[in-house]
């Protein structure tokens, strides 16, 4: 983390959110789907590298991927499950392994989907197993600064320790934090992080388990937040104070216009995309389900999609569920190795278990 005092704290407003949380319908234009534009910053204490000030770290908000980016063509190759089903990064590694390497990893892997040791896995139990290999990278994160904030060494992570530890220079050196913007944002967002902590807190008591953290950090996971990431966003783009977001409101949170410069066409595309697909009632502006709509869509869901395609394609004896045996007879539809040749029908290859 970076060792460079702050400067300003003016930017400093936005809420502490990493990773993935917005998704965009399919229609955006495709040089611009990958992420809301909105850059947010995050007010960090580096604790462990002893920086006794805040600092800022610069990050984008990116919609919610796709499972995969290849495409889904079984009648070409399985990348797509593979990728789907390990994670983009972990089936890389899984190309390395020999078939026999491969296979043995997968069945390890399948005792930990059968969560309730059935022997059997169902399409949900295959559901929450993607779900949670697409958003290892939101525990990993967790698990990173999780001792940066625990500061007692109890496993938990109270309000308090948690305020001491990303505030606690400027609420013990005010002095230092005599410009008056710098006051406000800091007035502004420590409020604003209590009152997500006390969404995440599920049982109340301020003291967050690892959970109840992890839904802090990343609210829009979670069904329970999503409440406060809908408020959240309308705080950060309702510059009027109205309670909606109006066209421009929408266009000025992702592009600055400069006097005597032409809007670029993406942006008129915006104000299109605003029109016909975000302003659902045509009122002129988007109220807080309009913006649950746009940020949080639940048109498609991925996962599930993907769980059901597996289960159909391995189950051979019809009863909607698979044996180990069914998916370890179907190995290279969940995951890949060296002997993988994605130009052929690769079951034509596949070694006896």
């Amino acid at each position: 983390m970076g060792q460079n005092p702050v400067r300003s704290l003016k930017e400093a407003v936005a809420p502490h959110i990493n990773g993935d949380r917005f998704k965009q319908v399919a229609f955006v234009p495709r040089y611009y789907n990958m992420g809301n534009p909105r850059l947010l910053c995050l007010l960090l204490l580096c604790v462990a590298g002893g920086c006794p000030k805040p600092t800022l770290r610069h990050e984008r908000v990116h919609q919610e991927p796709q499972l995969s980016d290849q495409v889904h063509a079984d009648s070409e190759n399985f990348q797509y499950d593979h990728e789907a089903f390990l994670g983009k990064e972990e089936a890389k590694t899984f190309e390395q392994l020999t078939p026999e390497e491969s296979v043995e990893n997968l069945r390890k892997i399948v005792e930990r989907i059968d969560a309730n040791q059935d022997q059997f896995v169902t399409t949900e139990e295959l559901k929450a197993w993607i779900i949670r290999v697409q958003k290892r990278y939101i525990y990993e994160n967790v698990a990173k600064v999780w001792r940066d904030y625990d500061l007692n060494k109890d496993n938990k992570i109270s309000w308090e320790e948690y305020k001491k530890a990303t505030y606690g220079y400027y609420l013990d050196n005010p002095e230092e934090f005599l410009d008056a913007a710098d006051q406000l944002s800091f007035k502004k967002v420590l409020p604003r992080d209590e009152r997500r902590f006390k969404a995440a807190d599920i049982d109340g008591d301020m003291v967050a388990t690892r959970e109840e953290f992890t839904a802090f950090l990343h609210p829009e996971e979670f069904e329970h937040m999503k409440e406060i990431v809908i408020y959240e966003t309308l705080e950060d783009i309702d510059k009027n104070e109205d309670g909606f977001v109006d066209e421009d409101e929408y266009i000025a949170d992702m592009y600055a216009q400069e006097e005597g410069v032409p809007e670029p066409e993406w942006v008129k595309t915006e104000r299109e995309q605003f029109s016909d697909f975000r302003d659902i009632n045509k009122d002129g502006k988007m109220d807080k389900s309009e913006i649950k709509h746009w940020i949080l869509p639940e048109d498609y869901d991925h996962a599930q999609a993907e769980a059901r395609h597996l289960v159909y394609e391995s189950d051979k004896n019809g009863d909607k569920r698979l044996s180990k045996q069914e998916i370890l007879d179907n190995w290279n539809m969940f995951v890949g190795s060296q002997a993988t040749n994605y130009g052929e029908d690769l079951t034509r290859n596949h070694i006896e278990l």
